[in-house]
């Protein structure tokens, strides 16, 4: 078992919980240094409008000038995740695992599969029938078919075996904001979320229970605090 802090910080800006990962990630590493075992965090949280570009991302993915950003109130961030750019928003459950994965003796690949599954279960529950695609991370719909679509991306960095950043599932997400871009640089592929597939509102409090329910188990976290 692996001892995590669950902290749920509802609606915040992107900018305030990116500090909050980036001193939780610094600690993490400089515990490290010093041989001392560090403690994982997972972060929830719904974010006001912001586009984010990943360290690799190509700017020409972002189809709209900041003139349009400014009037929609949408910020930018370049960060240090992978990944190309992608959209954060209101009605969007993002989840950020600060792990040291070293201590959960498994590797990126395991933990990147791991997140995928999480998301799996928890849209199955719904009656969602998701998946990956082997060359491609994240959380795909009708994968293979012409009407294949994103339903949830991922995007991380990792230090000494530390992470940060995370995912964003797409629940009642206006997925309008995903036309200003070209949604994590892949072009011609649908972005979903569960509100379109099951032309209903979804609870994201209860998603999010969900979620967290999921990742205690693949990745087995004790002391869960809600």
């Amino acid at each position: 078992m692996n001892f995590c802090i669950f902290r749920d910080l509802k609606r915040e800006s992107y900018g305030q919980t990116l500090d909050i990962q980036r001193n939780l990630f610094q600690n993490a590493i400089s515990h490290k240094q010093e041989g001392k075992v560090p403690q994982n965090h997972l972060i929830s949280v719904e974010h006001n409008h912001v586009y984010t570009f990943g360290k690799h991302a190509e700017k020409s993915n972002l189809l709209v000038n900041s003139g349009f950003l400014e009037n929609i109130g949408a910020e930018v961030f370049e960060i240090e995740r992978g990944g190309d750019i992608t959209y954060h928003g209101p009605g969007q459950l993002v989840v950020y695992p600060i792990f040291d994965i070293e201590q959960m003796r498994i590797g990126l690949k395991k933990f990147v599969s791991n997140i995928e599954e999480a998301i799996i279960k928890t849209l199955a529950e719904y009656g969602i029938t998701a998946g990956i695609i082997p060359d491609r991370i994240g959380v795909w719909i009708d994968i293979g078919l012409k009407t294949e679509r994103k339903i949830a991306a991922i995007g991380i960095k990792s230090s000494r075996y530390v992470t940060m950043h995370g995912l964003a599932l797409n629940v009642n997400t206006d997925l309008n904001m995903f036309n200003h871009i070209v949604p994590c640089g892949i072009v011609n592929k649908g972005v979903t979320s569960m509100e379109k597939e099951l032309n209903d509102k979804i609870d994201i409090f209860e998603v999010n229970k969900k979620l967290i329910h999921h990742f205690q188990h693949i990745f087995e976290l004790k002391n869960y605090e809600q």
